[in-house]
């Protein structure tokens, strides 16, 4: 069994008079351990469908199964249950907080989960900030750390919780390109040692090709879905001369 399978799914948004027909009969597996990139242009449904995936929105028609759960017919406290247990998620603008610690940063996913003692949650972000290489770094705030350092604490934030799947929306849209490709590094890494399912959205070709698999959206459908990074790089630049 697949660890995700969507089978035609859907997602409408009503903008009044308007509907916006966000993803078109998607269907596709991903497997546990698998490192994907989401590719598209801006409006292609590439984070419409990241949202799916991530379980913070519900498709309008079709199925989606996360370890074999149907994902379609769950309250929104449930979603929350299971994204709290299972989903990462790493943001562009790393949404930390500003007037806390890297350790408290880490800290925060923990506090909403099975209850855990002080001494416990300060263990765990301690490991995880080691991980991702700023266990000497702990007490600083993120003004006092660079754009790489937020984004690596916003990594260790999201693996705070053990989860099966990271999910990163644009994780290196903020950093220059030997930053990026450090943070990039880091995804690879973590997929590749902790056997980590990594979703990645990104419109930089050269991101998406350190992923296994390629999968690339247009008007909210796959149009490509491969392991060729170049068969996906011909595919974004056919859209681009339409």
């Amino acid at each position: 069994m697949a660890l995700i399978e969507l089978n035609d799914v859907c997602k409408v948004y009503n903008m009044g008079e308007v509907e916006v027909h966000a993803l078109r009969g998607v269907s596709l597996n991903i497997e546990r351990g698998e490192y994907v990139a989401l590719i598209g242009p801006s409006g292609s449904g590439k984070s419409t469908l990241m949202n799916t995936l991530g379980c913070l929105d519900r498709p309008t028609s079709g199925s989606f199964l996360l370890d074999g759960v149907e994902m379609v017919g769950l309250s929104r406290d449930a979603r929350a249950k299971i994204r709290n247990r299972q989903i990462g998620f790493v943001f562009q603008n790393f949404n930390l907080l500003a007037r806390t610690s890297a350790l408290e940063n880490v800290e925060l996913p923990l506090l909403y989960g099975p209850g855990m003692s002080q001494r416990k949650r300060r263990g765990v972000a301690v490991e995880m900030l080691d991980l991702v290489g700023l266990g000497d770094r702990i007490d600083h705030h993120p003004g006092q750390l660079s754009g790489g350092q937020q984004q690596r604490v916003a990594i260790a934030r999201a693996l705070s919780t053990e989860p099966s799947i990271l999910m990163g929306d644009e994780p290196t849209g903020n950093l220059d390109s030997k930053t990026s490709r450090e943070v990039i590094e880091l995804f690879k890494k973590l997929n590749e040692e902790r056997n980590l399912t990594v979703i990645l959205v990104t419109h930089d070709l050269a991101v998406a090709r350190n992923a296994h698999r390629n999968i690339v959206l247009r008007d909210g459908a796959v149009v490509c879905d491969t392991t060729d990074p170049d068969q996906a790089a011909e595919a974004v630049q056919q859209m681009q001369t339409l």
